[in-house]
């Protein structure tokens, strides 16, 4: 809920649960980050409102529904659009920043969709699914 016509780089911060860094270094420098509408001391003001069509049109993921019961591949999840690249996910596996496999037959790891949403849904950036 956007409650204030102006924000400045300090309050996006907070608002969105980012760093200034984040702000300034990242978002600030996309090509369609919305133009300064003033200036607040040292800090370039925006629109509330713009910040917040920026945020849901280039930061925040739409989750995509996976069928609870399916086992799926890192590749798999991938390939649904998930949002992290197959490699992330065995690297973040790695590091236990993924939850174990559900299933290893064959040397494979596998999740079921269940188990990727209520991981995903942990991850910043990600929308629930809306319920079909």
């Amino acid at each position: 809920m956007v409650d204030r016509p102006g924000m400045i780089a300090p309050e996006i911060a907070e608002t969105y649960g980012v760093s200034i860094h984040t702000v300034t270094k990242s978002w600030a420098q996309h090509p369609a980050w919305p133009a300064p509408a003033g200036k607040r001391g040292r800090y370039k003001e925006y629109e509330a409102a713009n910040v917040a069509d920026f945020i849901r049109d280039h930061v925040e993921r739409q989750a995509v529904t996976l069928e609870p019961e399916r086992l799926y591949t890192a590749q798999d999840l991938e390939a649904a659009g998930v949002g992290v690249k197959a490699g992330t996910i065995r690297a973040d596996l790695a590091r236990g920043r993924w939850p174990e496999p559900d299933d290893t037959d064959n040397g494979v790891n596998r999740w079921y969709g269940a188990t990727v949403t209520r991981a995903l849904d942990r991850r910043r950036g990600y929308r629930r699914a809306s319920p079909a």
